[in-house]
Order: structure tokens, then C-alpha cells, then sequence
């Protein structure tokens, strides 16, 4: 028996099933078949267009302008891998705990079971969790940076980023080392429910381990930051400082206008309204971020 195929021109016609038309392609199998890791990687020349301004440029210029529009200065969103590239000398820097992953431990399951949602994700990138450690030198200092990764089941706070960061600060006590964390989530992973929130503590608690221990810890907010991350350690640094824009808060803008029901102010939980608030101690330019990290450590050290 032949194999049945679908009339792609005729689906798009809404001409299913009419044996009169004749299609100019047919499609035997349906949907994207290549996996996220066996995509090629963005080639040179490539185009690209700012969502801010509408500026179109090529890959190539956006990546030499550290991902910043050089028309408006809008801040693309980077991925840890990225930001690790823009900060540490010459990337080069060492992976910390790469060996701890997640587990589903409650047998939770919303569109699909938590345990294979993690799977894909592990399957389809390099990614173990929504957080990477590093250690190297930023501007000639050594540090150790946390940063998390949005694609990441929207780099939610869960038991594997509670103990890595818990990990970071006794290797910073340890080595005697300054810390930041480059913060990017929707808040709390709803699939560990109590486990999750649980971390919002147990990271609190560790700062005040490096506080004692007089080692600095910088929070970087980057568009987003919101939920149990914003109520816990990204609001716990030394320093609070923020890429210009970035959305930071803890419920989003349109839950809050539905409670209120009422119109928000303009500019509402951007980093510059936050400046103005008294939540952020200053807001620095990503091309400028490797400098004053850099000037930061010094004047912490002496």
C-alpha cells in the first residue's frame, strides 16, 4: 500500500481531503525534526534586528558592541556562556560542581511530567541546570561568578541553584574570594514546590557566612529578575547593581495593575525606576561592567 502523504498546498488552502488539488509540495513527515544541539551555530554576516529601536546590524558588530544596540543602547539578553565571554579576561575561566543535576523528587507533572521536562532540556543543550558556576580573573582580579541561564525552565530558583550557590559562597570562604551573581529568573520552580522556596533561606543564610567572613558580594540584575530570586539574594548584595532597562521585580507589572486596578507609573520596575527608589545602588552599561567589577574588588581588598 503506498504511504500517505499530506497535500501541504492543500492544508494551506483548507482543501483537505479534495482529490482535484494538485499540490506543488508534499510533505511526508510534519514539524521541525533537528534537534536544538545539532543546529549550526550563527554564521558570520547574519543579520540581526534590536527589539527596542528596530536597528538592524550583523551579528558580527552586535557581538564586537558586547550585545548592545549601538544605536539605543538596548541590552540584548545574554546567556551565561556569553556573559562569562564578556567578562572574564580572555575567557578563560574554570567550571565549578558541574556534577549536580535535578531530580523530581515529588512527581510532579503540569503539561508533562517534570522528570522528562528536565530530560529534554538535558538532551536539546550543554545546560545541567539554570545556573553556572565559574572562577577565573575579571580586569586582573580574581573572582567567582554565578550566573543564570533564562532557557532553563526561565532560569528558575531551585534545589540545584540553592546548593550551588551554597557551594560558591564555601569556595569563596575558602579561597578567600569575592562573589557575584549575574541574576536572570521568573522566580521559584513551582515542579519542587516547598523544596524550591527553601532555597530562598538557605541562600540568605550563606551570605551572611561570607559577610562574616568580610568577602564581598556583588548582585548583577539583568532582565528579568523576579519572584523568590528577587526576594532573596539578588536584593542581598553589597552592592545592587543593574543593567540600564532591566525589568526587576517581584510580582510582574499587569498582575499588579489587575490587584490594584490601577494604572502603574511609567517606567514602572525598570532599573532606572528602581535607582530612583533606592533599590539599586547604581546601574552600570555592559560595556563598562568588567571595569568597575574590577575597580569594586579593589576598593572592597583595600
Amino acid at each position: 500500500m503506498a504511504e500517505e502523504i499530506e497535500d501541504f498546498d492543500a492544508d494551506l488552502a483548507g482543501e483537505q481531503g479534495k482529490d482535484q488539488k494538485t499540490g506543488w509540495f508534499r510533505r511526508i513527515k510534519k514539524g521541525i525534526l533537528t534537534k536544538t544541539s545539532e543546529k549550526r551555530e550563527t554564521q558570520e554576516g547574519l543579520w540581526t534586528k534590536c527589539p527596542e529601536c528596530n536597528y538592524i546590524s550583523t551579528f558580527t558588530e552586535l557581538r564586537e558592541q558586547l550585545y548592545v544596540c549601538p544605536k539605543c543602547s538596548y541590552h540584548h539578553r545574554l546567556n551565561s556562556f556569553q556573559y562569562y565571554e564578556v567578562l572574564f579576561d580572555n575567557n578563560e575561566y574554570e567550571e565549578l560542581f558541574t556534577n549536580i543535576k535535578s531530580k523530581d523528587l515529588l512527581g510532579f507533572t503540569d503539561l508533562k511530567p517534570y522528570k522528562k521536562r528536565l530530560e529534554d532540556i538535558w538532551s536539546n543543550s550543554s545546560l545541567n541546570d539554570s545556573v553556572r558556576v565559574a572562577v577565573g580573573k575579571v580586569d586582573g582580579e580574581q573572582i567567582v561568578i554565578a550566573c543564570m541561564d533564562f532557557e532553563f525552565i526561565g532560569g528558575s530558583l531551585g534545589s540545584v541553584m540553592g546548593e550551588k550557590f551554597a557551594r560558591a559562597v564555601d569556595y569563596c570562604i575558602k579561597h578567600k574570594l569575592p562573589y557575584m551573581m549575574i541574576n536572570k529568573s521568573g522566580g521559584a520552580r513551582m515542579m519542587e514546590s516547598a523544596f524550591s522556596l527553601m532555597q530562598m533561606a538557605k541562600t540568605s543564610g550563606k551570605l551572611s557566612q561570607l559577610s562574616d567572613a568580610k568577602l564581598p558580594y556583588i548582585s548583577l540584575l539583568t532582565d528579568p529578575t523576579f519572584g523568590g530570586v528577587s526576594a532573596s539574594f539578588a536584593m542581598l548584595g553589597d552592592l545592587n547593581i543593574a543593567e540600564p532597562g532591566a525589568l526587576i521585580g517581584f510580582a510582574g507589572p499587569r498582575v499588579i495593575k489587575e490587584t490594584i486596578k490601577k494604572d502603574l507609573p511609567e517606567g514602572f520596575q525598570r532599573s532606572e525606576f528602581l535607582l530612583e527608589h533606592g533599590f539599586l545602588d547604581f546601574i552600570v552599561n555592559r560595556k563598562e561592567l568588567k571595569e568597575k567589577i574590577g575597580t569594586v574588588i579593589r576598593l572592597f581588598r583595600n
